[in-house]
Order: structure tokens, then sequence, then C-alpha cells
């Protein structure tokens, strides 16, 4: 309970240097991305390095399992945050508090559901099946989308927050950092207070995946919880550093389906083990390097991929220039 009590202070300190540091709105600069991100990164090695000293090497190893895993698939929610950025219009200024907010949000409501399988787990190890099986259907369904190419062009607000909306209502535009106001007497939201709520609440459908898969990683609370924070905390900072890039990264589905294909392997192994079932059991060293070798594979591919795809925009560009000269060309030797 002291750990428990001790880390999570230290997360609210971090959290407020970071909201303290970035209170006044402003656009955000690459420099400025590229810091806390690496400040963000030096901690949660840090943190991982302390399990290693003051706890066991298998924690540690658990840890930046679960740490790496989470960073990865944290990625693809920046897709989602950009097309909901894009659904509400917000002003650039107001991204980075709209991040901040969201984010926390969606820390509470994983808080929530790791402990809820943290839970079940203890009590029902028959839940690994499910997990495991879950993980592998998911990774095929990405396979399957990645391969149909097909990109969503807007961001569909869920259940929860339209009935939100229609409850209390929404101002008309933005109104800086407020996110309740007063409109002919009733007390409204903003659509910054909208955002803030779809970046959170959106990121529950991402903990369907990835609460599972860092279980398949550790079935340690403190590890599951503490790794899924510092993959979110460095979000923020991660979505204006790579923003840009996003659209680069054109096989990262591939290689998220191969690391929860894997975890979901991993798991219906490990149940089989709790079963009684003689079968081998993957080892964390080597579940940490399939997850780091898929990442950097597939980073390599994208930029290749990405590359070709250039030299041939490029080809075909030159290519249409080409021919109005080639006929002006032909049309001058008719008329001699």
């Amino acid at each position: 309970m002291t750990l428990w009590v001790l880390t999570i202070l230290g997360l609210v300190a971090l959290i407020a240097v970071d909201f303290l540091i970035g209170r006044k709105p402003h656009d955000v600069s690459i420099k400025e991305a590229g810091i806390w991100t690496v400040v963000w990164i030096v901690l949660a090695v840090l943190f991982g390095v302390g399990l290693l000293v003051f706890g066991t090497a298998q924690a540690s190893g658990e840890f930046f399992a679960g740490f790496i895993t989470e960073k990865s698939l944290s990625v693809d929610n920046l897709f989602v945050f950009v097309l909901i950025m894009a659904k509400f219009s917000v002003p650039s200024h107001l991204q980075q508090r709209v991040l901040l907010i969201g984010v926390l949000i969606a820390l509470v409501l994983r808080a929530i559901f790791i402990a809820a399988g943290a839970a079940v787990i203890a009590n029902f190890s028959w839940i690994f099946y499910i997990f495991g099986a879950f993980l592998i259907y998911t990774a095929w369904k990405l396979i399957q989308e990645a391969r149909a190419d097909e990109e969503e062009e807007a961001f569909e607000e869920n259940r929860l927050l339209k009935s939100i909306e229609n409850r209390f209502g929404v101002a008309d535009r933005y109104h800086g950092t407020k996110l309740f106001i007063r409109n002919n007497g009733k007390r409204v939201l903003t659509p910054l207070m909208v955002v803030m709520l779809a970046i959170g609440t959106t990121d529950v459908l991402f903990a369907l995946d990835s609460i599972p898969a860092i279980f398949g990683l550790t079935q340690d609370p403190y590890i599951v919880f503490t790794a899924n924070a510092f993959a979110l905390m460095g979000l923020r900072q991660l979505y204006f550093l790579i923003g840009g890039l996003l659209k680069k990264l054109v096989h990262l589905s591939y290689g998220l389906s191969v690391i929860l294909g894997f975890i979901g392997v991993k798991l219906v192994l490990h149940a089989l083990h709790e079963s009684g079932v003689h079968v081998p059991e993957i080892s964390i060293p080597f579940s940490l390097t399939v997850i780091c070798g898929v990442l950097i594979i597939t980073t390599i591919t994208s930029l290749i991929a990405n590359k070709k795809t250039e030299q041939r925009a490029q080809a075909a560009q030159a290519a249409a220039q080409d021919e109005p000269a080639a006929s002006d060309d032909a049309k001058e030797s008719v008329e001699s």
C-alpha cells in the first residue's frame, strides 16, 4: 500500500509540473514536444531500472515489455486523436490543454479497467483463454483493415458523449480554456469540454485490447498500472512530435497485429499451463525481443514503402509535365 501511495503521489507531482509548465495555452513547438517526449521516456527507463535495483529482474523486464507494448499501441490512438481534433476544429493553441485533460480522463478509466481485470484474474484463471482469444481476433481484424486500406475519414461520437451533449447542451464556439459557460441563464458545455471527454472516453475502446495485452505480459497490477501511466502521459507530447509522420507509418497496423497475436498465443499457453497441461511458456526476455523486433521491422518497411511511393509520385508528376511540352513541340512541327 505504501508503494502504491508513493507512486500515485509521484505521478500526480509529475502531472502537476507538466500542467504548470504548459498552463498558458500556446502552440507546441517541435522542440518543446521533443524535450518532453525524451523526459517521459527517461523517467520510464529510470523507473524500470529502479524496479531492477530495488525489486527483481523479472519485474523490470515485465515493466519494459509492458511499457513498449502500451507505447506502440498508444501510437495507434494518435490517428483517432487527429480525427477528433479535426472534427471539433480545435484551435492549435488549445490542443495541448485538450490532450492533457483527455489523457488524464483516460488514465483514470484505465485504472478502473486494470483493477477490474486484476480482480477477475485473481479469481478466475480461465479468463486468460478469453483474453487470448480476443487478442488473436483483434490481431486478425487489424490485418483485415490494413489489407482493405480503409481509413476513417471522420470521427463518430459514442453514445455516452452524445447523451452528455444532449443533457447539458453545447456552446456554439470556444471560450478560451473555459469548460462551462452561462447561455441564456443555462449552464452549458463548451466545445473544449466536449473534445476533452471525446479523447478520454474514446481511449476506453483502445483499452479493450491494450489491457488484456499487458496482462498477457504480467499479472502484477502495479506493473500494469505504471506501464500504462508512463505510456499515456508521454502521449500528448508524442502527438505534436510525430503528428505529421503518422500517415507514413503505413505498416504499423501489421506490426500491432503481430504483437497482439503473439501475446494472445502467450496468454493461451499460460492458461493451458495453469490448467495443468504441459506446454512451453514464453519468457519475458523473448517477448521483449519479439515486440521490439516487430516494431523496428515495421518502422523500416514503412519508411521504405513511403520512399517508393514518393518516387513513383515524382515520376508521375515529371511525366505529366513532359506531356504538355511534347504536345507543344508536335503542334509547332505541324504548323511548320
